[in-house]
């Protein structure tokens, strides 16, 4: 059953199907907040909620006016995650808050046995038929005793080819919370914390799409708070507004929040999959392959048609699916000589089918042989 009631006024808790992972929420001054708990241990402290948008404030001076909760249990099969076979069991909490302008947030909240998900709903109140979102108040407070392992967020157009934040920053094992990231604009999802003996925490966020931007999370402070923070402008070559406008009534994605005494429910998780929906049907079945990639053998100079074929005879020799040509095969083979390797891929036994990976600029990047 659903763990759901109102422990005193304003204050309500929902929890896992076993009970053993619960989440608080409480009403301070007009202000929404949660905690964490697993097996009795606190895992994160109180955190805020909230939106912040122009002459919108979604954070402060909230009423809770309605509430309700419900059982999820959904079962799907996805043959190229961790799981092919997924029972998703949680308990769903949805808040419905209004401020003195009778603006509403809806805060929906759902809690498995090692999962938290947490996302926002914005009815359509009046005229206004948008909100700019300025900013997230959604936060994370560690306790004392945590350490991290975050990557850094790179900042906008620096790297090879301008292409960075690339999400290929390293990170440093177990460093104490409050240490300025390399670049100092935040950490990149996934961000995993280490909450001393009482176990890990894994931030992270699903169900992103056209509507929202992605996310990073902010730098921390010493005292253990880290936000939800939007990008920095300039990234995507500078096109587009780095903070979202939803057209109402909208959701913002979902924040994920798994939690496990060890390391395995951290590993084993699919709340990334759990919490959407596919956005539309595929045309045709998509599958897994593996490849050999002359790149990492013989870098750069290895893009030539010599060295894959060498490179297509070797995938042949092993049983390998695919074969992939890296950057530079325009220049370096030429689109000509690219048939040319897909009929030498059709003499090895192969069926040739090209793929191809978008970049930055909207140019094609990688370009791929597949075995059939």
């Amino acid at each position: 059953m659903l763990l759901f009631s109102a422990l005193r006024a304003q204050e309500l808790r929902v929890a896992g199907p076993d009970g053993k992972l619960v989440v608080n929420l409480s009403l301070d001054k007009g202000r929404l907040y949660y905690r964490v708990n697993l097996a009795g241990q606190e895992m994160l402290e109180l955190s805020p909620l909230g939106l912040r948008g122009d002459k919108v404030d979604l954070a402060n001076n909230l009423h809770l006016v309605a509430s309700d909760s419900r059982t999820i249990d959904q079962k799907y099969e996805e043959p190229k995650i961790k799981r092919r076979l997924v029972h998703y069991q949680a308990n769903e909490l949805q808040c419905t808050l209004e401020n003195d302008l009778k603006q509403q947030l809806v805060v929906i909240f759902r809690v498995s046995n090692n999962d938290i998900a947490f996302r926002y709903a914005i009815p359509q109140v009046g005229e206004p038929a948008n909100f700019r979102v300025e900013e997230e108040m959604s936060g994370f407070k560690f306790p004392a005793s945590t350490s991290t392992f975050l990557t850094a967020q790179a900042t906008a157009m620096i790297g090879w080819k301008k292409t960075k934040p690339s999400y290929e920053e390293g990170y440093v094992p177990d460093q104490a919370m409050g240490v300025a990231s390399q670049y100092g604009v935040g950490y990149t999802f996934p961000a995993l914390f280490h909450v001393g003996s009482r176990g890990w925490v894994l931030l992270s966020e699903t169900g992103v799409n056209g509507s929202y931007c992605g996310t990073k999370l902010s730098e921390g402070t010493k005292s253990g708070f880290y936000q939800i923070a939007f990008p920095e402008k300039g990234e995507n070559n500078g096109m587009g507004d780095a903070a979202p406008t939803l057209a109402l009534p909208g959701f913002t994605p979902w924040r994920t929040i798994t939690v496990g005494s060890t390391l395995k429910p951290i590993v084993e998780t699919t709340v990334p999959f759990d919490l959407v929906e596919p956005q539309y049907a595929a045309s045709k079945p998509y599958t897994f392959g593996r490849a050999t990639w002359s790149w990492l053998e013989w870098q750069d100079g290895s893009i030539n048609f010599e060295d894959q074929q060498k490179f297509i005879d070797l995938s042949a020799a092993l049983g390998y699916e695919f074969v992939l040509v890296d950057n530079w095969w325009d220049k370096q083979i030429g689109h000509r000589k690219i048939e040319e390797l897909a009929a030498y891929g059709r003499e090895k036994g192969w069926a040739s089918a090209f793929g191809t990976t978008p970049t930055a600029t909207g140019t094609t990047h990688h370009r791929r042989l597949k075995i059939g």
